[in-house]
């Protein structure tokens, strides 16, 4: 059924190796490779909008989800029981056994994004404890974390997390706010929601995980009129309009008015950063 798989184009490993360049001073464009779609998952059937249950996944993301002082979402790895554990892979292999394809887009994007966080949050758990989801080494030789293994096989075919976002959420949907949607364990990424997303809220839930991010120092901090920004950014430029203009056109959509002037003053980005450490 489906076409041939072609390697991404960005994954999360190569922009580790691209964070190496960067801080050796090699690296210093606002732009990144177009993502192409694995032919076939972009499949879709417009009259099914049938709804998946994903309250497990919430029931997980409810118990062990707590909001910080600085407002960063931390899961209590180290306090899931073993029931909840089995819960959670009992849900991943429910998703695994739906024909996602015959499902309407606003099913499918809830599906693939809600499946990526559970499949994260499962890996981790399943070699905690560590301090940062790189130093889960499973993809293979120089791996930096589990990106590039397969972990589940839908509808025939065996999918990896980099396949998720890269191959199908991105290329398919052309949304920036994809990335605020999936989350890869880590305090620098986007807020993993304390509920699932749903076809009918995935919308507010993405434009509300933006806001928050981009309000916030890990998304975007000015101090003394220089901007940095998440690395996020640059190392998928291409969905923020692939410049630093575009990436600041984005950003100033969803900051708050005051973050929004100081901005436009600042009018360039000055710097970058990312933190690995573990959400927990």
């Amino acid at each position: 059924m489906f076409g041939h798989r072609t390697p991404a184009k960005i994954c999360r490993s190569a922009a580790l190796i691209a964070v190496l360049f960067a801080t050796s001073g090699f690296l210093n464009s606002w732009s990144s490779s177009k993502p192409e779609v694995w032919e076939g998952w972009d499949a879709n059937n417009p009259k099914n909008v049938t709804p998946i249950d994903h309250s497990a996944w919430g029931a997980v993301l409810k118990k062990y989800i707590s909001t910080d002082k600085a407002g960063s979402n931390r899961f209590a790895y180290g306090k899931v029981s073993k029931a909840d554990k089995k819960a959670l892979k009992q849900y991943v292999t429910a998703l695994s056994k739906i024909e996602i394809t015959d499902r309407s887009r606003t099913v499918q994007l809830a599906y693939w994004i809600n499946l990526y966080n559970a499949l994260t949050v499962d890996v981790v758990l399943d070699h905690y404890p560590v301090k940062s989801i790189r130093d889960i080494d499973i993809s293979g030789l120089f791996a930096d974390g589990p990106w590039g293994k397969a972990l589940i096989t839908i509808e025939g075919e065996e999918i990896t997390l980099d396949d998720i976002e890269h191959q199908i959420l991105r290329p398919i949907w052309k949304d920036p706010r994809i990335h605020y949607g999936v989350n890869c364990a880590s305090i620098g990424c986007p807020n993993l929601l304390k509920t699932p997303f749903t076809g009918k809220t995935a919308q507010a839930q993405l434009d509300r995980a933006a806001s928050d991010f981009i309000n916030s120092p890990r998304g975007l901090a000015i101090k003394n009129g220089k901007a940095t920004v998440s690395k996020l950014y640059e190392w998928f430029a291409y969905d923020f309009g692939n410049s630093e203009k575009g990436v600041i056109k984005h950003l100033m959509r969803f900051a708050t008015p005051d973050r929004a002037a100081a901005l436009k003053i600042s009018g360039r980005i000055a710097d970058t950063a990312y933190d690995w450490s573990l959400n927990e």
